[in-house]
Parts: structure tokens; sequence; C-alpha cells
């Protein structure tokens, strides 16, 4: 079984950022390693979306994921900590995250299945 995770964060408002933003998440331009510490760490599978410059991550996460632990193999991983920082010039919070925050969690409001069928 799997949790869903939902997280959002802006890119700066720039055509050309945001293009090449995308060419970097394009399969063959992401660091294997990256995607490896992603998979490694209880990530069953991930999407970005993106509306204008609003960015939302879909999560799915294995019962065994642990974003402390996460945390912790991503500042040692030196390709993750590489990877991060390229993405910094491309990415700014979004308000309710603050002037520090990244990728911000998103608070799910509706679920279809808790509503009974007319």
């Amino acid at each position: 079984m799997t949790t869903r995770i939902c997280l959002a964060l802006d890119l700066v408002d720039d055509a050309a950022l945001i293009a090449e933003y995308e060419h970097w998440h394009r399969v063959g331009n992401t660091d294997p390693a990256v995607t490896r510490s992603i998979r490694d760490a209880g990530i069953a599978d991930m999407q970005i979306w993106r509306a204008g410059n609003r960015l939302f991550m879909v999560i799915e996460a294995e019962e065994h994921y642990d974003p402390a632990a996460k945390a912790a193999a991503d500042a040692a991983n030196p390709a993750v900590v590489a990877w991060v920082a390229k993405m910094l010039r491309f990415q700014q919070p979004i308000p309710a995250a603050g002037p520090d925050g990244s990728w911000y969690p998103m608070d799910r409001i509706f679920t279809l299945g808790d509503h009974p069928a007319a």
C-alpha cells in the first residue's frame, strides 16, 4: 500500500527558465543517481505537473518511506546535492511556504469517495 503526498512550488515566471526546467526533467536528462535515490527512499512513483509557473508534485510513497531519512541520505549524496543546487535557480517558494520554502506540502480538502453517492 502507498501513501499519496502532494507538494507545490513555483518556478520563476520566465519562459526560458521554465523551458530549461522542463528540459532537465525529461527522460534522459535527469541524473540517474537522483532518480535512484528517489526510488531507494521508498518512493514508488513521482510526477510533477505544471500550470503556468506553479508546480504540483504527486508522490506515491511506500509504507517504509521516511522523509527525514531521505533528507539525510540526500544531504550525503553528491549527485542529489548538485541536482538541488542546479534546480534552485528555477524555483521560488509559493506564498504559503515563506521565503525559505521549497516544495510545500498540500492539504487534501476533498475526496469523492468520502461523499455518499446520490
